[in-house]
């Protein structure tokens, strides 16, 4: 996953918004923490979960923004964080019903062996969908 997200950054800009869908233990913060090696960020990349949001600084220019919007009800709590989406490369950990935007890339996770703690090496299978006309480049450079 982290090489994906080492992938995925290399095409992500300022005004970006990276929505990361799958169950607890997918690899949703693994593939973030590869984003964050790919744009250079400082400190570590890690679950968001308590304190809703982090910004890192990066090597790269914009900061990467990471959320976990799994304890938010609402599209307009998310807003209430008051997070700057146009100047940051924005990933958000169980977006459902949460997000309001009408560009977005959106990766879903799976699990072939879901909640099994033996299967943990198992490979994820990615879906990869978004909207707006932004990310159809993207989408070409990651082969899908």
């Amino acid at each position: 996953m982290e090489a994906l997200g080492e992938r995925l950054a290399r095409e992500l800009r300022a005004g970006d918004l990276v929505l990361l869908e799958g169950e607890l233990g997918a690899g949703k913060t693994t593939l973030t923490r590869g984003i964050g090696r790919g744009l250079g960020a400082r400190g570590a990349v890690t679950s968001p979960t308590f304190v809703l949001a982090r910004e890192h600084p990066t090597a790269s220019g914009p900061p990467l923004v990471h959320v976990d919007a799994y304890r938010l009800g609402s599209a307009a709590e998310l807003d209430d964080l008051d997070l700057d989406l146009e100047r940051s490369i924005v990933v958000v950990e169980w977006p459902n019903d949460r997000v309001d935007a009408d560009s977005w890339l959106r990766l879903r996770i799976e699990r072939p062996a879901a909640g099994d703690p033996d299967a943990e090496a198992e490979p994820r299978r990615v879906t990869i969908d978004a909207s707006g006309a932004r990310w159809a480049p993207v989408l070409n450079a990651l082969g899908s």
